[in-house]
């Protein structure tokens, strides 16, 4: 078997100059928009909410936008993004520590929290007690319907 020798050495992948600056481009405008992420404060949590699968699960039939965007809307498995400066310190209510922390997918119930949107993705901020358990691998819950 051959071994592959990357251009310059150890140092990684050489770009070619117009995808390096296109990469670069894309990377300064994704370092802007999480500037305009707010910054929760006291015991809240801000969450962003997962894409909806285009399919149903273990199918091929694609779901149409609106049940899609509805699903998105009612979801039930949060990502943690920002946890803020009073979360989990109660050591009354949270003896054993925080429930969650950054980076975390969390559970919570339908509909909870303050929605909105920045650049087209819907966030929420919950409060930290909302947060029901937590997710190692969120793909494949979908909230029960009735």
């Amino acid at each position: 078997m051959s071994e592959i020798i990357m251009p310059g050495g150890n140092d990684g992948l050489v770009l070619p100059p117009d995808v390096a600056a296109e990469l670069e481009a894309e990377m300064k405008d994704a370092t802007e928009k999480a500037r305009q992420l707010p910054d929760p404060v006291g015991w809240k949590i801000l969450c962003a909410v997962p894409q909806a699968e285009d399919t149903f699960e273990g199918s091929t039939i694609l779901m149409s936008d609106a049940m899609r965007k509805q699903e998105e809307i009612a979801t039930t498995v949060l990502f943690v993004v920002k946890v803020g400066p009073d979360c989990y310190q109660d050591k009354t209510k949270y003896p054993l520590g925080p429930w969650c922390k950054e980076g975390d997918f969390v559970l919570v119930r339908t509909y909870s929290g303050t929605r909105f949107k920045i650049h087209g993705r819907e966030f929420r901020v919950i409060y930290e007690d909302q947060v029901e358990a937590t997710v190692q691998d969120p793909r494949g819950i979908l909230r029960a319907a009735a």
